[in-house]
Formats: C-alpha cells, sequence, structure tokens
C-alpha cells in the first residue's frame, strides 16, 4: 500500500485545505443568503432562521475539521476522546445517519483521534440516504480498537477508499474529493494501525486496531 502514497506535503496540506472549503461553502453561502433577505427586508424570521441553523453548521464542520485535519491541541502528543466525541456529535447532527458513541473516555495520541474522525466521514459516506451510524472505542489504555457500523439503505464503501485500501494506485489523480480518504488511509500508516472492511448488503463495519 505504501506505494499510494505519493503525495509531497504541501500537495496534501493543499488538497486538505480545498477539502475544508468545499465543506463550508454550502452553509456559509446559506448565511449569505439569510443576510440578504434580511437587506431585503422581507421574512425576518425565516432569514433568522436560516442563519441561525446554517451558522451552526459551518461552526460544527470546521470544530470538526479542526481535529480531524489540522493541528488541534498542537501544544501536546495527546487529544481527549471526550472532545472528539463531542465535534463527531455535532457534526452528525447536520448529517443524514442517526449517530451514536459509546466507549471509555481517554487521551489517546493525536494521529490516531484523527484517524478515528476521519473513518467517521468515510462509514458516514457509505450510507449516503441516512441509517445508522455506530461508533464504538475499547482497550483504550491499552491497544485502542475502532468500530464503526454503518447500515442503511443503499449501503456501500465509497469507492474510492475500497480502491486504495486494496493498495492499488488511483488511475486518477488524487484530488480534493479523494483526499479525504487518501488521508485515512495515511493516519493508518502512521499509527501503525490496521483498517478492516466488512461489507454486507445490510451494513458495512469498519474496524481500526494496531497491526
Amino acid at each position: 500500500m505504501a506505494d499510494i502514497f505519493t503525495l509531497t506535503a504541501p500537495e496534501l496540506a493543499a488538497l486538505l485545505c480545498s477539502r475544508v472549503c468545499h465543506d463550508i461553502i454550502s452553509p456559509v453561502g446559506a448565511i449569505n443568503n439569510g443576510l440578504e433577505l434580511l437587506d431585503e427586508g422581507g421574512a425576518d424570521e425565516d432569514a433568522m432562521n436560516l442563519i441561525r441553523v446554517s451558522a451552526r453548521n459551518a461552526s460544527a464542520k470546521l470544530q470538526f475539521a479542526r481535529i480531524a485535519f489540522g493541528a488541534a491541541g498542537s501544544a501536546g502528543m495527546q487529544i481527549d476522546t471526550g472532545d472528539a466525541e463531542a465535534v463527531a456529535t455535532a457534526f452528525m447532527k447536520n448529517e443524514k445517519p442517526e449517530f451514536s458513541w459509546s466507549g471509555p473516555r481517554a487521551y489517546l495520541p493525536k494521529n490516531k483521534v484523527k484517524l478515528l474522525l476521519n473513518l467517521i466521514m468515510i462509514a458516514n459516506a457509505a450510507i449516503p440516504r441516512g441509517g445508522k451510524l455506530a461508533v464504538t472505542l475499547e482497550d483504550l489504555e491499552t491497544e485502542p480498537k475502532f468500530t464503526l457500523v454503518a447500515g442503511g439503505p443503499m449501503v456501500r464503501v465509497p469507492p474510492k477508499f475500497l480502491e486504495m485500501h486494496s493498495g492499488q494506485k488511483p488511475e486518477e489523480a488524487i484530488d480534493a474529493h479523494a483526499v479525504q480518504p487518501y488521508y485515512t488511509l495515511l493516519l493508518a500508516r502512521e499509527t501503525d494501525m490496521a483498517v478492516e472492511i466488512r461489507a454486507s448488503a445490510e451494513e458495512i463495519r469498519l474496524t481500526a486496531s494496531r497491526q
């Protein structure tokens, strides 16, 4: 699989920035639309509701991205899984699946928490029409293990993630859409954790544990 990790640090940084911008364009645009409605003097309550909801959405996405992609907590090498749960729960409130998180609270190495949050994004993408997404954390004090189960209609492993997980070098260049699966597997390598995929017609189970 090592052969797929060919992006330079500047290329990876640029693509991750593009991905974050892509994710927040929609809620920020909705805030702008609400402000335009207020400027026109009509539908004040509807405009304010649009602004409130969109502002919460944008904030949740940015807080999530801050840990999943950024240098959150750069003063230390560990992140509280309670903080990760909080940003993941806020992020998933704006998504279609019903979300649950179970497991003990602990401090984990930063990149392992990043891996967990990125796996949540992969699992969420596997059920685009909604359903249920359950996250379970185990053995955090010894050998952390993450299990994510996504079930819903038309469930499928995101093709780019499946392709790269198999060790195949993507036929097309990594772009802002493919960089998140790429980054997920890069984090798995950096943390020495293996990501296992089990898929059926009803659900997809992603497990990350020490190789």
